[in-house]
């Protein structure tokens, strides 16, 4: 039974559990507390996961063994230091805890909040979790934050390319906000993650302002972006309006360079759809 389960994590962890009301394709898990009664509840919960990894595999074809993921909300204000000087910070979490960590480009839907995605084996999640925890607690949030809420499941609408689409679950964006990040990307160069180069807006045309951003994707997800003989990423372009090259594998590298082109609103498009993905 759900209740059960959470109900043990609160008595075992001693901290505060609360999960959001609401039939949305997400729900947020705000957990609170000390630190260490923090870690204890995600220790649960990233062993909870990791069950499930488990019997899910048991009846599937799948050979390799897919790694923990968690989504954490953190107020934009405090990423910067979670990333630290010219990204030395996460550089540092990463190699310390062999978790992966990425930070989102652009805040969540209606929020000054950014979706934190950490994943890797339980202990290594764990680790991560630790680390984050000291940063937040070391740097805490400036100004108000705007927490993020998950919108009900009515698959929003977006038009692009003088086309309507709809885009259902976790990334999905309404149509109003969608002008707004138009207009707000006009005004303001994205906060750009690790790894990536800052666009800038060249040759100043009021129309369509074309900037480029680049992203590092791991090999071992770039098929599923590119999808059967790059029907995916083919969708991607045509949804968001962007150019997006996908450089070729290079030797002793485990990742590959991604190059999205186009206006500031498309860009931001195909980066939700890519992260999507």
């Amino acid at each position: 039974q759900k209740g059960e389960t959470v109900k043990k994590m609160r008595e075992e962890s001693g901290a505060r559990i609360n999960i959001s009301e609401g039939s949305c394709p997400e729900r947020i898990v705000t957990i609170t507390g000390p630190t260490d009664a923090i870690f204890k509840a995600f220790s649960m919960i990233a062993l909870k996961f990791e069950e499930d990894i488990n019997a899910s595999m048991t009846n599937s074809t799948v050979t390799s063994k897919p790694p923990v993921t968690l989504r954490l909300v953190v107020p934009a204000s405090q990423c910067g230091s979670l990333i630290g000087k010219g990204g030395s910070k996460i550089k540092e979490i990463r190699e310390s805890t062999g978790a992966q960590v990425q930070v989102a480009g652009d805040m969540l839907p209606n929020s000054t909040e950014r979706a934190v995605t950490i994943s890797g084996t339980p202990d290594a999640i764990i680790q991560c979790v630790k680390q984050i925890c000291v940063v937040m607690l070391e740097s805490p949030p400036k100004g108000a934050t705007i927490p993020y809420r998950p919108k009900p499941a009515s698959a929003p609408i977006i038009f692009a390319g003088g086309q309507a689409f709809t885009i259902p679950g976790q990334y999905a964006i309404p149509h109003p906000d969608l002008t707004k990040l138009h207009q707000l990307a006009m005004q303001h160069p994205p906060f750009t993650p690790l790894g990536q180069t800052t666009p800038g807006f060249p040759g100043l045309d009021a129309t369509t302002p074309t900037s480029s951003h680049e992203l590092t994707i791991p090999n071992d997800l770039i098929g599923c972006i590119i999808g059967r003989q790059g029907s995916k990423i083919n969708e991607i372009r045509q949804m968001s309006g962007a150019q997006i090259k996908i450089a070729n594998a290079t030797e002793g590298s485990a990742e590959r360079q991604v190059t999205i082109t186009g206006s500031p609103a498309n860009i931001s498009l195909a980066q939700y759809l890519i992260n999507a993905r």
